[in-house]
């Protein structure tokens, strides 16, 4: 079996494949086989299957844009079956007529003999012809090149170009202007100018007109040399000479292109040294004042046509004139100076040197001057000699006139005046002026010179660093002579009248005195360079001693507290000089002033001072130290005679603050409440009755009961004490108008039982409420208790323990407090004693009780106020009780121990007092009716007793 493939058909397009709307365009299918006659042939667009021709060549007589598209054939045998592959695709491309691009070379701007291209550019279509036209001419066909050789200004115009293919033409290209320019010459310019000064800077610069070169390079030539120096634009000389002189000449060539300019016309640059101004003075470089002086400026160059000029003085850099001549109508000395002058061309930079300098010298008719010889100053007896000079080269001969003391008569008629020895008598103020001998001349008077005619002078001398001196210290002797007519002297030094001199210094230095330099010195002095000598000085005496000891006081004294100012002195005995220093605790020393203040101290202010004192590199012994100690400020409070006090009793609560009676003041209290954390103080309403320290109450009342605080303030530094300790009074009344009932009815308890305590008075025994005050300080209403309930006016404490021992009372809702009795709760022995004070003449019976017994009371000893009164008894009974029993009771057993301490007090019997004045009173109301007031009034004076301050 032989196997043919199948043909593959050709697909070629006419006139291109890329064609114009309108023109006719042709597909054609060829299929190279001899084997077969006759075809029949398909025509698929876009790869379509639809066919849309079955000719071999399908014709488009005016195609346009919808025609565009992909295109293939195939074909098959007219009598057979046979078929043929598919063609590859070929692309129809239709657009709109193209525009040529029209670009000139090397650029549209050129010179005349330059060679300019011009090109008509499609974009990769073929078979065109180029169509050229200049300035609106008829259009000639030429290539798509159109070159121009060796250009005349005629060839320059406005070109365009557009392209033929068969009967269609392309759009016109954009218009190109060729602009042909004739060859440009440059311009050569100088600055600042073509004539200038060695050392300016000078700019040469190359200019070509012309808006078709954007960039030119430069060619810079000297002297028609033909190696060109410089490629810029402009080339400088920074600080030009005279070898920078010449001939200077330009072209340029462009610098993205082949043109070129033609050579500039030579320009000449001429440096020369800069003219020196010169200064002429006129009428002459020295005059006198008020005469008419004329500075003029010349400066001599033909170069500058016009110049400013500028006069300066006294080597000033500011100008005070811009004139060429400058006139003094009146000189003064104050125009006397050092001229110059420069100069700076007008309306250009270019500037002269600096003239040399000229003196103009002004004057005042000449003064004289007077000199005294030996000097000013002179001693009794010398020789003096005046002279009077005066220093004016305009004359030659003077005649001298001598003056004293503003005198208008010549005393003297010479230059030199002598006194051979001169006295007090010849001090004044001499003055001279001189005469022209020749001439009509003359000088000012001279100023007044004094010569001063004295005593001796007497020397002082001095001792550092002081008269009085210590063993080791470093001591300097001074002689000091008072005298401005001596300058230099020589010193002679005598110690104790003797005759010969020790030293001859001004200073004479003892490096480690001893007490054998101690004594009385003297100097005095004679002129280094001539005869003269002072006095003898005063005697000054030296001191030598041992190293003193400071005393260190403090004030104040008293006890100091915190807030206070303390004053320390570290005192030296009437010697100076002293830089004294401190110490504290034997920490280090610092250096202070001799008094150290400290204000407002503190508790850390307080310590062990001491000082001693520094002199030079020598110390002092240290002080006695001093102990200054720093309170911090604390009431303490006491109650006299007692705290246990009878209704009527004077009582006294004394506030004393901790080492200090004076400059204080005090405040009282009362205690409201207290709780672990809380304390609440009532100023009392007569608090300041107190304010000298004591709060005195002459008789007590029942209201007195209570618990009291003071604190106190510090007069000058309001410094405020904390409040002071509690100090409880317990006031007993004759007949209270409330009974604080107890059961049992004992002042002891034992431990771990209850106890009643009721408040009971005649009228209700509701609205009171049982308080205490515990051994612990608390303040207390008995709902308060640990474990204490109040029913009505009755308190129950339902276990007792020690924490419950206290003073007990009763107060009433309006804050009265009544009948306080002091209970004691002891886990041992306890002493039965009554709960209320016992009445003079009734009996007493105390008891000693243990509760772990079948017998509660014990046969034990019995005490008052420490002392033993009865012993081995079960009970105690004093029969007829007296004021003198009243004490401080307690029992004790060998075994179980012994009670604590209670008060007995005993109250004495108002009952009979009272009667025995209502008798005597009934008996004088009988004699007299109208006392019935002064009755009542007694009568109550015998129930209440008021109370008075201290």
């Amino acid at each position: 079996c032989h196997y043919i493939e199948r043909p593959k058909p050709k697909v070629t397009i006419k006139p291109d494949h890329h064609v114009f709307r309108g023109e006719t365009v042709t597909l054609r299918c060829d299929i190279y086989d001899g084997g077969v006659t006759s075809w029949r042939y398909n025509w698929y667009k876009d790869g379509s299957t639809i066919v849309f021709s079955e000719r071999q060549e399908h014709t488009f007589s005016s195609v346009t844009e919808s025609d565009a598209g992909k295109y293939s054939c195939s074909w098959r045998d007219t009598g057979g079956s046979r078929r043929s592959q598919h063609s590859v695709e070929v692309t129809l491309t239709v657009s709109d007529f193209p525009k040529p691009t029209l670009t000139v070379r090397p650029q549209s701007s050129v010179f005349t003999g330059d060679s300019v291209t011009l090109r008509c550019e499609l974009d990769k279509i073929t078979g065109w012809e180029f169509l050229w036209s200049k300035d609106s001419n008829t259009e000639s066909p030429e290539a798509a090149t159109k070159t121009i050789s060796r250009v005349k200004v005629s060839d320059g115009g406005e070109y365009r170009c557009r392209a033929r293919r068969g009967g269609y033409y392309t759009y016109y290209s954009k218009p190109v202007a060729v602009t042909i320019h004739e060859r440009l010459k440059p311009k050569v310019t100088i600055k600042p100018d073509h004539h200038v000064f060695r050392g300016e800077t000078v700019t040469l610069r190359c200019d070509i007109y012309d808006g078709g070169v954007t960039s030119w390079r430069y060619n810079w030539y000297k002297d028609g040399s033909t190696s060109a120096f410089s490629e810029r634009q402009e080339h400088t000389f920074s600080s030009v000479t005279e070898s920078d002189s010449g001939k200077y000449s330009c072209y340029g060539t462009e610098t993205e292109g082949s043109r070129s300019s033609h050579l500039s016309d030579e320009v000449t640059l001429t440096v020369s040294e800069r003219p020196k101004p010169k200064v002429t003075i006129k009428p002459d470089h020295h005059v006198f004042r008020g005469e008419t002086v004329t500075l003029r400026c010349d400066i001599y160059d033909g170069g500058v046509t016009s110049w400013r000029y500028n006069w300066y003085k006294d080597g000033s850099t500011s100008v005070f004139s811009e004139r060429q001549e400058h006139t003094f109508s009146s000189v003064t000395e104050s125009d006397a100076g050092k001229y110059s002058c420069s100069g700076t061309e007008t309306g250009r930079s270019r500037r002269s040197q600096h003239s040399d300098e000229v003196t103009l010298t002004v004057s005042e008719r000449p003064k004289p001057k007077v000199t005294i010889k030996p000097d000013h100053h002179v001693f009794r007896g010398e020789t003096v000699t005046l002279r009077c000079d005066i220093y004016d080269g305009g004359v030659t001969s003077w005649r001298y006139n001598w003056y004293k003391d503003g005198s208008t008569s010549a005393f003297s008629e010479r230059q030199e005046h002598t006194f051979s020895s001169v006295t007090e008598s010849d001090s004044g103020k001499y003055s001279c002026y001189g005469t022209e001998t020749e001439g009509s001349r003359s000088s000012h008077l001279s100023d007044e010179v004094t010569l001063t005619v004295s005593e001796r002078p007497k020397p002082k001398v001095t001792i550092k660093p002081d008269h009085h001196v210590f063993r080791g210290e470093t001591v300097t002797l001074r002689c000091d002579i008072y005298d401005g007519g001596v300058t230099s002297w020589r010193y002679n030094w005598y110690k104790d009248s003797s005759a010969s001199v020790f030293s001859e210094r001004q200073e004479h230095t003892f490096r480690s005195v001893t007490e054998s330099d101690a004594g009385k010195y003297f100097c005095y002095g004679t002129e280094t360079e001539g005869s003269r000598w002072s006095q003898h000085s005063d005697e000054v005496t030296l001191t030598v001693s041992d190293f003193p000891k400071p005393t260190l006081t403090v004030r104040p004294q008293s006890p100091v507290f915190t807030g206070d100012s303390v004053t320390l002195r570290c005192e030296l005995d009437k010697i100076t000089g002293w830089e004294f220093l401190w110490s504290k605790d034997s920490n280090t020393e610092s250096p202070e002033a001799e008094t150290k203040t400290i204000s407002r101290v503190k508790v850390s202010d307080g310590g062990e001072y001491r000082c001693r004192a520094r002199r030079g590199g020598y110390n002092t012994y240290y002080s006695k130290p001093v102990a200054v100690t720093i309170h911090v400020p604390r009431a303490d409070l006491s109650v006299s005679p007692q705290k246990w006090l009878t209704e009527g009793d004077p009582v006294t609560l004394i506030c004393e603050i901790n080492g200090s009676s004076t400059g204080w003041t005090f405040s009282w209290f009362t205690e409201t409440f207290s709780s672990g954390s809380r304390n609440d103080y009532e100023l009392l309403s007569d608090s300041s009755r107190g304010a000298g320290g004591k709060y005195t109450v002459s008789s007590a009342d029942l209201n007195h009961t209570g618990v009291y605080v003071c604190s106190a303030e510090r007069d000058k530094t309001a410094v405020y004490t904390p409040y002071s300790n509690t100090q409880p009074l317990w006031v007993t009344g004759v007949s209270p108008p409330v009974s604080l009932i107890i059961s049992p009815s004992r002042t002891q308890h034992f431990t771990s039982v209850s106890l009643s305590l009721s408040c009971e008075d005649q009228s209700n025994s509701d609205g009171w409420t049982v308080r205490r005050y515990t051994d612990s300080g608390r303040l207390e209403d008995c709902s308060s208790f640990l474990r204490g309930s109040q029913t009505g006016s009755t308190c129950t404490i339902r276990s007792t323990s020690s924490s419950d021992t206290g003073v007990y009372w009763c107060q009433s809702e309006s804050g009265e407090n009544y009948h306080p009795v002091n209970i004691t709760v002891h886990f041992g022995v306890i002493l039965e004693s009554p709960v209320h004070p016992v009445t003079e003449g009734n009996n007493l019976t105390l008891r000693c009780l243990y509760k772990y017994t079948t017998v509660s009371n014990l046969r034990a000893d019995f005490y008052k106020d420490g002392s033993l009164i009865q012993n081995q008894t079960t009970e105690m009974i004093i029969p007829t009780v007296s004021k003198s029993h009243e004490g401080f009771y307690y029992c004790k057993h060998p075994d179980r121990g012994e009670s604590p301490k209670s008060w007995i007090s005993v109250r004495g019997s108002h009952s009979d007092s009272q009667i025995s004045v209502l008798h005597i009173l009934s008996s004088a109301l009988a004699a007299c009716p109208y006392l019935i007031v002064t009755v009542v009034l007694i009568y109550k004076c015998c129930r209440m007793r008021g109370k008075t301050p201290e």
